[in-house]
């Protein structure tokens, strides 16, 4: 027997890896019961770990994917996904960070509610799922939710029941994209702190947020600070200079450390907001111009990092930017209670965070269509949003042409926003909604809890530390 499923394999492999079409596995034909077999026996699908867990098995995995799902006939590269396995009768999340993929095991908050499987996805052209040599053209949203279709497709033959796509920040967006492309494939979408740049040159709600988020001794903390790490830029240079030398840190992509120290000391105010909460308040600098030049120092590489704008800060995050460069759009904030004079560059475009080598062209199309897509045709989509995140200033909303789908705020939340912080009944209603997606309604909208009981190393809570100014 295992010499004939060998051969099947071994034929179904020959006649070629990229089709899902004869996806059917032995196990379907009551041949192989082991989940790893099953996983296994998918064409384009190998092992690279499997990590022993409580409860669950967890597979390290590369899925062969086309570089052009438009062409696959022009080459493959290795994407890597993991599998968190609890039983192939439960429902199953697919999570993305829109980023690199964890191969530690973990549960997002809708496999925890729906006490679901989880398979996770590395975004393409994070390393090491990218393509060598890189054509940067076939990195953008369509494609990648082209590879979460793909995966989709192979893994339901084994995971039936249903399916719900979930993600934070720039895995919330990947997460919707997946969903306005292939709309048929999910059963429910729970998008948390998603940004949504529809008019990239249009960026004034996030100078309104700066001006109303939190107290206003908090702001003017913050922005003493700010302002004051641009008044004393000579002597916090040369600490950058010394701190660069020691460490071995470059600035090529960016073109100088003088572009890269105001770039870090422009992302303190939104990166507070970003990562901390309103009493983190009192971590800031009371007075910032009787501050020491180390106390300014400590405070804006605290929450901004000066080693980020570093060539080897950049390097793991160039996908992003080029994204942010082509299609998803950036920011751009206004500083009005800093002097001209010490401002050289202002927010910089994801341009100056891409080597030179790499070309980039702005395509505004692209959030207009997905935005316009979610207004008028989202079903089944829940929005989760921290009031004080920056991030959440430019969000989606869901119109007329929605159904069943909610936008909600968790007061006093930052980038870290979830359900389990919501207002008592939004947190009810979408608890509700998540478990009836999944296929496992509550007998009622208030009896509605997660059906996994905590785990704190699976479950772990609040904001995954990272760089300022990406989602």
């Amino acid at each position: 027997m295992r010499k004939a499923l060998r051969w099947l394999l071994a034929l179904t492999v020959l006649i070629g890896t990229l089709s899902t079409a004869g996806v059917a596995t032995a196990a379907q034909a009551g041949q192989v019961t082991d989940i790893k077999d099953q996983l296994l026996a998918i064409p384009g699908m190998s092992l690279v770990q499997e990590k022993p867990y409580t409860g669950y098995r967890y597979f390290v995995l590369n899925y062969t994917q086309p570089i052009d799902h438009r062409h696959p006939s022009k080459g493959t590269f290795q994407q890597r996904i993991t599998v968190l396995h609890k039983d192939v009768s439960r429902p199953t999340v697919f999570y993305t960070s829109g980023y690199n993929v964890s191969t530690t095991p973990s549960r997002s908050e809708p496999t925890r509610i729906a006490d679901a499987n989880q398979v996770s996805l590395e975004y393409r052209y994070f390393t090491p799922s990218r393509p060598e040599p890189a054509d940067w053209t076939k990195l953008d949203i369509w494609q990648a939710a082209s590879d979460q279709h793909r995966v989709f497709k192979a893994l339901k033959s084994i995971y039936t029941r249903n399916w719900i796509a979930t993600g934070g920040s720039k895995g919330g967006m990947t997460a919707t994209y997946f969903e306005r492309f292939y709309p048929h494939d999910m059963d429910g979408v729970v998008a948390y702190v998603a940004p949504n740049d529809v008019v990239n040159n249009e960026d004034s709600a996030y100078d309104r947020f700066f001006t109303k988020v939190g107290t206003k001794e908090c702001r003017d903390r913050l922005d003493a600070v700010q302002r004051e790490a641009l008044v004393r830029r000579e002597p916090l240079e040369k600490k950058y200079a010394a701190y660069a030398a020691e460490n071995g840190f470059t600035f090529t992509t960016v073109g100088s450390l003088d572009k890269a120290y105001e770039a870090v000391v422009l992302d303190y105010v939104w990166g507070f907001w970003q990562y901390s909460l309103l009493s983190d308040c009192a971590t800031i600098p009371a007075n910032a111009q009787a501050a020491t030049d180390d106390e300014i120092w400590t405070s804006v590489d605290t929450i901004s990092g000066f080693s980020f704008y570093t060539d080897q800060g950049l390097s793991p995050y160039t996908p992003y930017y080029y994204q942010a460069g082509t299609q998803l759009g950036a920011p751009t904030v206004q500083f009005p209670y800093i002097e001209k004079k010490y401002i050289r560059y202002g927010y910089q475009p994801p341009r100056n965070f891409v080597p030179r080598s790499i070309p980039m062209k702005f395509q505004p199309g692209a959030m207009r269509d997905v935005d316009s897509w979610v207004r008028h045709h989202a079903d089944h989509m829940l929005f989760v949003y921290g009031q004080n995140d920056p991030w959440g200033a430019e969000r989606f909303a869901v119109g007329k042409g929605a159904k069943d789908s909610y936008v909600f705020t968790a007061p006093g939340l930052n980038h870290g926003a979830n359900v389990a912080a919501l207002t008592a009944d939004q947190k009810a209603l979408a608890t509700a909604r998540i478990l009836a997606w999944a296929g496992v309604p509550a007998a009622t909208t208030a009896q509605a809890k997660p059906l996994a009981p905590y785990d704190a190393r699976l479950d772990r809570q609040g904001v995954e530390r990272e760089p300022t100014l990406r989602p």
